[in-house]
């Protein structure tokens, strides 16, 4: 099995001991993305929609890294501080998604890293 760390500088840095990426084989397992931006390391400004859409940019800079895109996702968890935001997060992911959807989780959390609202991760299979 090879294992390859997946880098790029059009997402955010890690914040700590951890990789944005890893790839084993076909499947990469992506690091939960917070909306930062990644020329500043500044949380977007806006509301939770401009958190949300910052995340699947970072998501999808990621997926490019790796050598796939948004389309290769087949699992996501999203953690929320403020479970009344999913509807914001279903609209959103419609505009980034395309049937058939990856399979998904949705938590409520009581805090988050930087005090944002929204983080997300996932598995991508590419191939």
């Amino acid at each position: 099995m090879s294992r390859d760390i997946i880098h790029t500088d059009a997402a955010p840095k890690a914040i700590g001991t951890y990789s944005q990426a890893v790839r084993c084989d076909d499947t990469v397992y992506c690091s939960g993305q917070i909306p930062l931006d990644p020329a500043t390391m500044d949380v977007v400004a806006g509301d939770i929609e401009a958190q949300i859409r910052r995340v699947f940019d970072n998501l999808a800079a990621v997926a490019v890294a790796a050598g796939g895109s948004l389309a290769d996702f087949v699992k996501l968890n999203i953690y929320l501080t403020d479970l009344t935001h999913f509807p914001v997060v279903n609209q959103v992911m419609a505009e980034y998604f395309s049937e058939p959807y990856p399979a998904r989780a949705a938590l409520g959390v009581a805090a988050l890293p930087k005090d944002v609202g929204v983080e997300i991760e996932g598995v991508m299979v590419l191939g």
